[in-house]
């Protein structure tokens, strides 16, 4: 769990980096070491070699993305780092995330198995109502019959996708 936000700690925000293909983990040690707040969500997937050996892989859920927590004159140091390509923005400045999207995939996924999902059926737009995720707002779709929550990370076209209870959803009035 996060520590308590003091006061000088409200200029820092939480923003999406892009990096060079594969070099996720690279970059957030980079990050550590430079003192930077980074974050890097990642999940678990099992695969058989050739030689008929099981592993499991721990990988990026969205894949040449982390995020870094920082004020406007950390981006420097940021873009600094080997492996950085950019600070994710619209053209003119980096656009930062809300901190409930990073506190969702911080807390909310905890035991919930994510996995990425690259295909956004349009499905009802639906919030969950109670729990550690409390408030936050995706889209309800059906994966193996039964619910599952997608939470699209706008900034990176990116969304993942946790199943949930469908007692705990709610929908958005349009």
């Amino acid at each position: 769990m996060e520590p308590p936000r003091s006061a000088s700690d409200d200029s820092r925000n939480w923003y999406a980096v892009f990096t060079t293909p594969q070099h996720e983990k690279s970059v957030l040690r980079h990050m550590n070491v430079r003192g930077v707040e980074a974050f890097l969500p990642t999940y678990e997937i099992a695969r058989i070699w050739k030689n008929r050996q099981r592993v499991k892989l721990v990988l990026p859920l969205f894949p040449t993305y982390l995020f870094v927590r920082i004020s406007h004159r950390d981006h420097v140091k940021v873009l600094q780092a080997p492996g950085v390509l950019q600070v994710v923005g619209n053209g003119r400045e980096p656009l930062p995330l809300p901190d409930s999207e990073i506190d969702f995939l911080r807390c909310g996924l905890c035991g919930h198995r994510p996995q990425p999902y690259r295909e956004l059926i349009v499905g009802e737009r639906v919030r969950i109502k109670s729990g550690a995720m409390r408030g936050i707002h995706g889209f309800l779709v059906r994966k193996n019959n039964s619910a599952c929550f997608v939470l699209p990370i706008q900034p990176i076209n990116r969304n993942v996708a946790v199943e949930v209870d469908a007692a705990i959803l709610e929908p958005l009035a349009a």
